[in-house]
């Protein structure tokens, strides 16, 4: 990675900073000397072997500004050798994904000279952050200053000193004149192409790189969709026995593209060269707490918490606080239909113009209130998880995925349940469907995009106004120290998680109910377009730059993906029962009606499972390459063992000889 600003550290060593560590403003002074020494240590020592040195004062300096900010960088051996340590993978000389190794780092493909352009600066920010994360203490009993932030042997550092609010954040710098280059084949320039995956793994790392894929896969997934859902809108409004056939085409969608996609996702992982990258052994979160005892796993001392504890308050608390949020849900549905009943009421006494608008408001209003309840159920979510007290990262994640994805699957469509199978009524759920999707689509726009561009905006003009005090002009950098400023108050990109749900709830309007209103598909494809260029612009301009995930798919969502597409083949099938065409053949008897339409429905659902079989999640090149790789290494470790045995063999009867000689 090349930046255009370079410091040096206390010993004069020139470096790029990568990441910035931002200490409390009150943090004493003792803790920041013994924290430095620790990060610039040996690694034999203890130590994270990185190079650091404290960020100066901004060209108008503020009382305000906090002193204790620092940057981090590393030497390019340190940063190879960091890469070898977190099971990099990279392409080698032969095409394949291996795992890097200092010892045969030539024969990599793009590794030329000492390697100064071999490590995205995204994998380099990666690894000093996996450097400053593995940082432990040694023999300390707690951080210089603070007795009350306990520390044992193995503790990890930077963990302790996030939950004691000693570090307020670790964050990874943009690069200026790459970011410029992203966005403008990103999103400053609008055309008919794929977005630029490469790049933006290469700037962001594999995590966000998958998101904006399957992202750009859904959206040309649903084209094919909305291409037959445009005529039928147009020519076929009122003929349902169309929309029977509509209905056919949504169950052998859903299951084909989610099947696809994952084929696509291994080809992409692999490609990136975190397909068959081992995870890192998952460390307790920051936020973890116990009473110390001993974990026989990693032989250290860490914090220890009964399961039957965490169980009983997820099943005792958490459960039915979900439960009773679930019924506060139906319970503002029965109001909004209770508003429907009302507006109806007025419409049909005087129809007028503005009688027909006001058959709109009440589905408006009820979008709206399912947006604010789902952020404030999503809040509450967070803090019932983070109480549960998960000791694992990927434990908090599943079950607050879980807690989301429940509420808002309730929230946002038991109304159009209630409307499809209680009330039978077609008219009104394409009314309630196009009104929910439509408000939903603009108020997401709005508190995704436009709202924290204004914010970030504002921010940008007081540096900008500060710094021309000093007759900076306009166009010329800001300083580092500037910089690095502006960046720490920018907002911090939270992940993927609102960004995947978006997409399930999409997903979710499309597979259930867009038999009914074809339109859905094409409204869909609008949204995920303008979606694309507002997530992209907020990522280059709104948010500090997130540290790189390497994912290798899209994790749980594709679970729940597949939990809707198994969802959407029983509601079509029962949508189809209801047809007038469905009806008539068995006018005299529903039983037989609801008989045979579950025996379709389960027959689909038996093909849905048989193509999940017949269809390899990943592709056979992919798959022989892995194996070939797989072999390779088996048959290095045994000429390995092989080697091992002839020195052994040889000094056995060295040994014995010399044993022979010394007895004669």
């Amino acid at each position: 990675p090349q930046l255009s600003l370079s410091v040096r550290d206390s010993y004069g060593s020139k470096f790029t900073p990568l990441v910035v560590v931002e200490l409390a403003s009150d943090t004493k002074e003792e803790a920041i000397a013994w924290l430095l020494d620790r990060i610039r240590d040996k690694q034999q020592n203890g130590g994270a072997e990185l190079l650091v040195e404290q960020l100066s004062p901004g060209v108008v300096a503020s009382e305000k500004e906090n002193p204790n900010m620092f940057l981090v960088g590393a030497s390019w051996q340190r940063l190879l050798s960091g890469a070898e340590d977190v099971g990099l993978f990279k392409e080698f000389s032969d095409g394949s994904m291996r795992g890097f190794t200092c010892a045969t780092k030539n024969s990599f493909k793009d590794f030329k000279g000492e390697g100064d352009d071999f490590l995205s600066m995204a994998e380099c920010q990666y690894i000093i952050k996996h450097e400053l994360d593995t940082l432990r203490a040694k023999d300390e009993t707690h951080v210089p200053g603070y007795t009350h932030a306990k520390l044992y042997p193995g503790k990890s550092i930077v963990r302790r000193l996030q939950s004691k609010g000693i570090l307020v954040q670790i964050f990874p710098l943009h690069e200026k004149e790459e970011l410029k280059r992203l966005s403008f084949s990103w999103y400053k320039k609008i055309k008919l192409s794929l977005q630029p995956l490469d790049d933006i793994r290469h700037y962001y790392g594999e995590g966000l790189a998958l998101y904006f894929g399957f992202l750009e896969y859904f959206t040309f997934a649903l084209v094919p969709m909305a291409l037959i859902g445009v005529p039928y809108y147009l020519f076929d409004w009122e003929d349902y026995d169309k929309y029977v056939v509509f209905a056919a085409f949504n169950l052998v969608w859903c299951t084909v593209i989610l099947e696809v996609w994952k084929r696509n996702s291994a080809s992409l992982a692999y490609g990136w060269g975190t397909l068959s990258r081992k995870k890192a052994f998952e460390e307790p979160r920051p936020g973890f707490h116990g009473v110390l005892g001993f974990n026989p796993v990693t032989g250290r001392e860490e914090p220890l918490y009964p399961n039957a504890k965490r169980q009983l308050r997820i099943y005792l608390v958490s459960l039915p606080f979900v439960l009773l949020c679930l019924y506060l849900s139906l319970y503002v549905m029965m109001i909004y239909f209770q508003m429907e009943g009302w507006a109806l009421s007025i419409h049909d006494e005087n129809p007028t113009f503005w009688t027909d608008i006001l058959l709109f408001i009440p589905s408006i209003i009820y979008a709206v209130v399912i947006e604010v309840m789902n952020l404030i159920y999503r809040y509450a979510a967070e803090f019932l998880t983070e109480w549960e007290n998960h000791r694992l990262e990927s434990s908090y994640q599943n079950h607050l995925v879980l807690k989301v994805l429940v509420f808002n699957f309730v929230n946002c469509f038991a109304s159009l349940f209630y409307i499809a199978f209680v009330m039978q009524d077609m008219m009104l759920l394409r009314q309630s469907l196009a009104t929910l999707l439509i408000t939903s689509q603009i108020l997401n726009q709005f508190m995704e995009a436009f709202l924290p561009y204004w914010l970030q905006r504002r921010r940008n003009k007081k540096m900008i106004r500060r710094v021309q005090k000093r007759k900076l002009l306009e166009d010329k950098e800001l300083p580092l120290a500037n910089q690095v400023r502006l960046e720490a108050d920018m907002s911090t990109y939270l992940g993927t998680f609102d960004d995947y749900l978006e997409l399930f709830l999409l997903f979710g309007y499309v597979s259930l109910f867009s038999c009914v209103y074809p339109l859905a598909a094409v409204l869909v494809v609008l949204n995920n377009i303008t979606e694309v260029y507002s997530d992209a612009f907020k990522m280059c301009r709104v948010f500090k730059r997130p540290f790189s995930d390497p994912a290798s798919n899209i994790g749980v969502w594709q679970l729940a993906l597949e939990a809707m597409s198994v969802i959407a083949i029983v509601t079509n099938c029962a949508l189809i029962g209801m047809s007038p065409q469905a009806k008539a053949y068995f006018p005299e008897s529903d039983t037989q009606l609801i008989l045979w339409i579950a025996a379709v429905e389960h027959g689909l659902l038996a093909l849905k499972f048989i193509l999940t079989f017949l269809i390899p999640d990943v592709p056979k090149h992919i798959q022989i390459k892995l194996s070939r790789l797989e072999f390779e290494s088996l048959e290095a470790l045994k000429k390995k063992a092989e080697v091992l045995q002839c020195i052994c063999n040889f000094m056995v009867s060295n040994i014995a000889v010399t044993f022979h000689y010394a007895v004669s």
